[in-house]
């Protein structure tokens, strides 16, 4: 068996351990494949119109269909383009045993589950950073050094994007982090019809919502998180407890920023996010443009090939991926500090 067959090598990602990013897993759980390289989606801001009194021995009133908008958007490609050293097979594996114990074949195959491992994590990060820029600002930013800076604005409303400032931030006299969230979530269902009953805050933020004397008289840590919202899980989120019907998460994790190297934090400092199951996030892929790959609609597609002068082997991984929250306004986002 030819282990770098396109047809193996699409087997071997899909018995890949599956990463699992809290704001992906949690909030953006559906898939949506295109047959083209664009991404058609819809944008639901929400309504709230009442219907229509008429006399009932009349003709009725004709009520004019709204509250979403169709966008169409061609994403960026992704294309992780791996080289395998010939001489790799040949060298002890981390881990392996003084000597070695391991045929070069086996070695091969590790190492190629290896290679498609850190590619799908690493394509899973791109997306949840889309998906946290999505949540906090209601646009995503897209740009690389092959590809001219883009923002893609899903038309969140102004009024869910806030940065508190002077003596209304959190930690000042007389503020109550505990009325803020409270009237955060109400403004998410005024401005969108969801229910907004997840509030996922950064360490900082969280230090100084913890040290409002009313979560601590009503924060409970008891109830069990299962019995709450067992979709909202992933890597970097801790339940910390409800207050009322809001459910506390805290996200700590980072990512290694691209154009400094730096490792960055997916929510930056004193970060509050509120928003709910109803944000309808979804993981769209535009279709994969490679004959090899049938131009099928797949969020990723991997393949290899040899060049014989020099030798050497190749390892691509292909995506073109965005993250869309469908229902734009059942989010919000503040800086409390």
């Amino acid at each position: 068996m030819n282990i770098f067959d396109t047809a193996v090598l699409g087997r071997v990602v899909q018995e890949l351990p599956a990463p699992a990013p809290f704001f992906l897993n949690s909030f953006f759980r559906a898939i949506q494949t295109e047959t083209s390289a664009e991404i058609h989606f819809d944008v639901n801001k929400g309504s709230r119109r009442l219907a229509p009194f008429v006399s009932p021995i009349v003709a009725g009133q004709v009520v004019r269909s709204e509250g979403y908008s169709t966008q169409t958007f061609r994403p960026a490609y992704i294309k992780d383009k791996r080289v395998f050293d010939p001489d790799r097979p040949f060298k002890r594996l981390a881990g392996e045993r003084i000597g070695g114990e391991l045929a070069p074949a086996q070695r091969m195959q590790a190492l190629l589950a290896s290679e498609l491992q850190d590619q799908l994590d690493m394509l899973t990060r791109r997306q949840e950073v889309m998906a946290v820029e999505a949540m906090r600002r209601g646009k995503v930013v897209i740009e690389g050094e092959h590809y001219p800076r883009v923002e893609l604005d899903f038309g969140r409303h102004a009024d869910l994007t806030v940065a508190l400032t002077s003596t209304a931030r959190w930690g000042e006299s007389g503020v109550s982090p505990f009325k803020d969230v409270q009237d955060w979530s109400l403004l998410v269902t005024k401005h969108s019809g969801a229910t907004a009953n997840i509030v996922v805050m950064d360490v900082k933020a969280w230090e100084l919502f913890s040290q409002d004397a009313q979560v601590q008289k009503l924060l409970d840590r008891f109830r069990g998180q299962d019995a709450l919202h067992p979709t909202v899980i992933g890597e970097g989120g801790r339940f910390m407890g409800s207050l009322g019907s809001l459910d506390i998460y805290v996200h700590a994790g980072w990512y290694e920023s691209p154009s400094t190297g730096q490792l960055t934090a997916y929510l930056p400092d004193h970060t509050v996010i509120v928003t709910g199951p109803d944000l309808e996030g979804v993981r769209a892929y535009g279709a994969i443009r490679d004959e090899d790959a049938g131009f099928q609609a797949l969020p990723y597609f991997a393949k290899s090939w040899k060049e014989n002068d020099p030798s050497v082997r190749y390892l691509l991984m292909q995506s073109a991926p965005l993250t869309v929250p469908y229902r734009i306004n059942a989010s919000f986002c503040a800086t409390v500090r």
